[in-house]
């Protein structure tokens, strides 16, 4: 679920992301109620709390290495 990583990168508004990922991504992602509804004319779309929670920890689990 790398998707879910990448949209915690582009967060804004405390809980929006962009949604300039794959679609069928973005309705996965819906359907296990991480992310609100992506059909929409929002460019972004909203994480629910537990889409939140399990974003930054992904992110910070795939795209960062520990402090030395």
């Amino acid at each position: 679920m790398p998707f879910l990583g990448l949209l915690w990168l582009t967060l804004h508004e405390e809980r929006r992301a962009w949604k300039g990922l794959d679609w069928d991504a973005l309705d996965r992602l819906h359907q296990k109620g991480l992310i609100a509804n992506p059909a929409n004319k929002a460019k972004s779309v909203v994480l629910t709390d537990e889409g939140l929670r399990r974003a930054e920890e992904l992110f910070r689990t795939l795209f960062t290495r520990p402090a030395p």
